[in-house]
């Protein structure tokens, strides 16, 4: 596991003065992860999406590292074509330090008009990380549902009202698709427990392929929480309810790294955010128990596959 204090030692290469709403969990993610890839040089790039946009606006800059701006669909083709050229330029002997490479990308660069970038990306076995701050919406567009919007959400382009109930489909299982392409390590993470982070952060830049981190990160605007309860959300509640497990992948062996002591209902982790009051009225119980059950299916699958005896 990381250590604390070791890591406080660390240069910071996030620095603050970023214009990212207070509350956002994107910052958190980008300033642990630099913190965790402190041990080489390193080379990031990232999707047009909120981070983006405000940690580079011209003229300035929050990043102490090299950083390559790419469009919302690209940032893992961006991010490959530069490791290649980086293993071409060391294999002639004119680069000799080890450097790392992280892309970032939010739900919308990534699951949806970014996937096939990332799988081409992860099938050609480029040795980067892929880090996904997945906030489960395109929040810096307008809150529009994602394929990572979450069933019963209200987005701007899936409202909740007196026809629909917001978002009517479940969201993509992108962990598993990723896991699907065979790489060494995948793992899912949440802001809320920055030593779980920082750990996988580190297990993924230290294996000689391609890595992928689903990162569940809290947008307070597009959640519509109050900005102070950012981390109460994702620790206390995500996890322990399961609707967001906490596990990795290496070299496809399935690992459960938080088990909730106490199974909580998914009410305990919706309740709190405005996406989803009109879910509790009375007439949409339906749907609440729709959204139990597959979340209790999904964690049943996932003790199995870690169990190493799944049948589901």
């Amino acid at each position: 596991m990381a250590n604390l204090k070791e890591l406080s030692k660390n240069q910071e290469r996030l620095t603050g003065g970023h214009r990212l709403c207070a509350g956002c969990g994107a910052g958190i993610v980008a300033r642990q992860a630099m913190i965790a890839a402190c041990d080489t040089p390193v080379v990031v790039t990232s999707a047009t999406g909120c981070l983006e946009v405000s940690t580079t606006i011209f003229p300035y800059t929050s990043w102490k590292t090299s950083f390559f701006h790419s469009a919302f669909e690209n940032s893992a083709a961006t991010c490959s074509g530069i490791e290649t050229a980086y293993r071409s330029l060391k294999e002639q002997g004119k680069i000799t330090e080890d450097i790392r490479f992280i892309a970032f990308g939010g739900d919308g660069g990534t699951y949806d008009i970014g996937l096939q970038s990332l799988s081409g990306a992860m099938e050609r076995g480029h040795r980067m990380l892929y880090i996904c701050y997945n906030n489960e919406a395109y929040m810096n567009t307008g809150i529009q549902r994602s394929g990572a919007t979450p069933k019963g959400a209200h987005t701007t382009t899936a409202p909740a009202g007196k026809v629909h109930l917001g978002k009517e489909q479940n969201k993509k299982d992108l962990t598993e698709i990723m896991i699907a392409h065979n790489i060494p390590y995948v793992a899912q993470s949440y802001v809320g427990n920055w030593n779980d982070f920082v750990t996988k952060v580190q297990k993924a830049l230290a294996v000689d392929g391609p890595s992928f981190i689903n990162i569940l990160t809290p947008c307070r605007l597009g959640w519509n929480y109050k900005p102070e309860d950012t981390i109460m959300i994702l620790a206390r509640l995500a996890v322990e309810t399961c609707i967001w497990p906490s596990f990795e992948v290496e070299n496809g062996v399935y690992k459960i790294n938080i088990m909730p002591k106490e199974k909580k209902p998914v009410t305990e982790f919706l309740k709190h955010q405005g996406r989803f009051k009109h879910l509790f009225k009375p007439e949409n119980a339906s749907v609440l128990e729709s959204i139990q059950k597959d979340v209790d299916l999904r964690w049943s699958r996932l003790q199995c596959r870690a169990s190493q005896a799944c049948n589901i």
